[in-house]
């Protein structure tokens, strides 16, 4: 029998995992995001391989280019059988960054977790990576 999570707890689909990112994210605090990023992704002891990504941006109001440049490094170090996709609101400063910086040609970008999950319709909730 399976057994379904109770309305409102915590949902990760099997072999995914979603990190909210800081509400700052520049030059102080970038590089030390890399490493918990990373840990985190890598950190699933009797879970399924991580499969997908999903970094949550919608609580970040300041992004600069370290920012871009974070989000590319996460990219390229995550192995080839894990996808990254990125959740920002569509009017605030990381989407708009993203835009400009042309990383969003690189990495999906969605509109909520749900979406990112490829649940749509459906409200997903997500937890925060701890040390953000």
């Amino acid at each position: 029998m399976t057994f379904l999570p109770p309305p409102g707890a915590p949902y990760e689909p099997p072999g995914s995992t979603v990190l909210a990112l800081p509400p700052e994210i520049d030059f102080c605090n970038a590089p030390g995001l890399l490493p918990l990023i990373l840990e985190a992704a890598g950190r699933r002891p009797g879970a399924d391989p991580l499969r997908l990504l999903v970094l949550d941006l919608t609580g970040t109001v300041f992004m600069d280019s370290q920012g871009v440049r974070l989000l590319d490094e996460v990219r390229h170090r995550l192995p080839g059988r894990v996808g990254l996709r990125l959740v920002a609101a569509p009017h605030g400063v990381p989407s708009r960054v993203l835009e400009l910086s042309g990383l969003r040609r690189d990495i999906p970008v969605h509109d909520n977790v749900a979406e990112a999950l490829g649940r749509a319709g459906g409200a997903v909730a997500w937890r925060g990576a701890r040390g953000f």
